[in-house]
């Protein structure tokens, strides 16, 4: 599956906005909830083989701080399959050394569903595998917000010099701490905007937008994303060099 990939060239951190769940399963006369659980089969197959391909990082806006003005069931259920999932997957990730974590604020999340992510967190935290990291009810101009409040805390507590604050302080402070900035951004579903996802972190991402709704968005799909992301020519700000 995996031929004309460089894998000298594999993107270190990926991030993806899984989108398209909904209208996948409307054209299909199905509910959302079913979209959702579609979605979910699909996040399980891609970690399988980005784990093998040797991506290091893979982070998924997977509930958004927005999301809560969903219908009230859709959220209920929502909050239910994930936990479910967890649950149910947890000894696959631990077969497969991944490491579960989670960004983003814990109000108004079910004391269920943050119980089954600090169980995943505790029982993976140790693995040296591929990090899956969870972005759930996250919103990067919140995360931005915090960063900001932990910074000027640290100012007025004497820790840290306001001369002393620039990009690299500020990227310690926030949730992605640990994790390097992605080096490649997927969207799904058609759209063409970051929505409020790792502002900060996306600045020298390369972006990759494709029409396939996440549940159809197979292997194959994820192959032409990296050769795609494998053709750019990243600069970082730089000029190329004149021949």
């Amino acid at each position: 599956m995996d031929i004309d990939i460089d894998k000298t060239r594999i993107p270190k951190h990926v991030a993806i906005i899984m989108d398209g769940n909904g209208r996948w399963a409307k054209e299909r006369n199905l509910s959302r909830t079913e979209g959702h659980i579609a979605g979910v089969k699909r996040v399980e197959e891609l970690i399988d083989y980005s784990s093998e391909l040797g991506v290091k990082v893979m982070t998924l806006f997977t509930f958004s701080t927005e999301n809560w003005n969903r219908p009230e069931h859709e959220v209920r259920s929502l909050m239910e399959t994930i936990t479910a999932v967890l649950q149910a997957k947890l000894k696959k990730l631990k077969n497969l050394n991944t490491k579960f974590q989670i960004i983003g604020r814990r109000e108004r999340i079910p004391e269920s569903v943050i119980k089954a992510m600090h169980v995943a967190n505790e029982e993976t935290k140790d693995n040296e595998g591929m990090i899956i990291n969870l972005a759930f009810n996250y919103g990067s101009r919140l995360e931005i917000v915090d960063a900001i409040r932990d910074i000027s805390k640290k100012v007025q507590e004497g820790v840290v010099n306001v001369e002393d604050i620039n990009e690299e302080l500020v990227s310690r402070n926030l949730y992605t701490q640990n994790l390097p900035d992605p080096d490649l951004l997927i969207r799904t579903s058609g759209e063409k905007r970051i929505s409020n996802f790792l502002l900060w972190q996306l600045s020298y991402a390369e972006l990759y937008f494709t029409d396939i709704y996440w549940p159809d968005f197979s292997v194959e799909e994820f192959n032409k994303a990296i050769i795609d992301y494998q053709n750019r020519d990243r600069r970082f700000g730089h000029s190329t060099t004149a021949q």
